[in-house]
């Protein structure tokens, strides 16, 4: 299964959190599935950590090679992506959300998300 981790899962991955479920340790742990990073999760830290978030308080390039070596896939922001964005009902105001559903969608990958919101969405998102 193709997996992309909404930007808070990424954090809770990254640090092994214990607000990850067992379940969803066992899914990010799973060989057989390829897990995917979004460079909109990447500048949302950015951006966030820039402003002060303490639930941001990661450098976005240290997370981004970690990501890498542990072997995550970099999904990059294409116009395609940008463009479905338009399609999407206006359900949540987030853009880096609504951005992060737009490439589950196009590229058909499951989201894996907290957010309740995101779930209302047509399309491959799980909400852990």
């Amino acid at each position: 299964m193709k997996i992309l981790l909404d930007t808070h899962v990424l954090l809770w991955a990254s640090e092994d959190s214990p607000r990850l479920t067992k379940a969803v340790r066992k899914l990010i742990g799973d060989p057989g599935n390829e897990l995917y990073f979004s460079a909109a999760s990447l500048w949302e830290i950015a951006i966030k950590n820039g402003l002060g978030r303490s639930d941001f308080s990661v450098d976005p390039r240290i997370l981004r090679r970690g990501l890498l070596e542990n072997g995550y896939i970099d999904l990059p922001i294409a116009s395609e992506h940008t463009v479905a964005i338009s399609a999407l009902p206006p359900i949540h105001k987030d853009p880096f959300d609504r951005l992060l559903v737009a490439q589950a969608i196009v590229e058909g990958i499951t989201l894996l998300t907290v957010d309740p919101v995101l779930t209302q969405y047509p399309g491959p998102i799980r909400r852990i």
